[in-house]
């Protein structure tokens, strides 16, 4: 079963702040030298929970995909690339995860590898990602501080952080969710639910992608806590 692995490390010195910032291009050859590492993606994240517009530059992410969740432990326990952001980070946490749903392309491709098998009922974490056409970007980023403010206040993320490839363009979310139905509850809120529609009406994303998974498995630890008290409500 492919295992996608999503890292997040947080870094507290400016001077591991820049470091990582230079990795963002010096580490896509390590990464693509790995055996096992398939489709990859070395992320920032934004301020204010994610959601916001001015980058975050003490936190940073790596996506990837792996044959198995074995070959992913093992490849993020051993490569070198891996080794270097644990060591200088201040605390890093990874998400194993397996796709239940995903439509839509990312860089052009499909990454992720639906597995049939029956929804989980307890912990779900959703990825969404798009390349936002600039003639939009206004109207994309003046909703987005409500739509924050809506997520922040809905006591069923567990986790979530705003990412990015390129900053203002190319946006993802990552939100892990207690409930499954509160996602789609979501969804259709005030002020989600007209970005939705705005999106669909005008044309907004030139690429879009949405996955659900099941979370395998986490390591680590984030804010000071083990991230695996997120699985509690399995």
């Amino acid at each position: 079963m492919q295992t996608v692995s999503l890292s997040f490390y947080r870094f507290s010195s400016l001077g591991d702040m820049i470091w990582m910032f230079t990795q963002m291009l010096a580490a896509r050859g390590p990464l693509r030298r790995i055996p096992e590492v398939g489709f990859f993606k070395l992320l920032g994240t934004g301020s204010h929970a994610g959601f916001h517009p001015y980058p975050n530059f003490s936190v940073w992410a790596v996506l990837a995909t792996w044959p198995s969740l074995k070959s992913a432990k093992h490849g993020i326990a051993t490569a070198p690339v891996f080794g270097r952001f644990e060591a200088r980070a201040s605390e890093f946490c990874t998400f194993y995860l397996l796709a239940q749903r995903s439509r839509g392309e990312w860089s052009g491709i499909a990454p992720f590898e639906v597995v049939d098998r029956d929804e989980n009922t307890g912990a779900i974490a959703v990825l969404t990602r798009a390349t936002i056409r600039p003639r939009h970007l206004l109207s994309f980023w003046s909703r987005v501080p409500k739509i924050s403010a809506t997520a922040e206040t809905e006591d069923k993320i567990a986790f979530m952080a705003g990412l990015g490839e390129v900053p203002w363009f190319h946006q993802v979310t990552f939100t892990v969710w207690n409930e499954t139905e509160a996602i789609s509850q979501f969804a259709h809120s005030e002020w989600h639910g007209e970005a939705i529609r705005a999106v669909n009406r005008d044309g907004w994303f030139s690429e879009q992608l949405f996955t659900r998974f099941s979370i395998l498995d986490l390591d680590g630890q984030w804010n000071g806590a083990d991230p695996a008290l997120l699985l509690e409500a399995r």
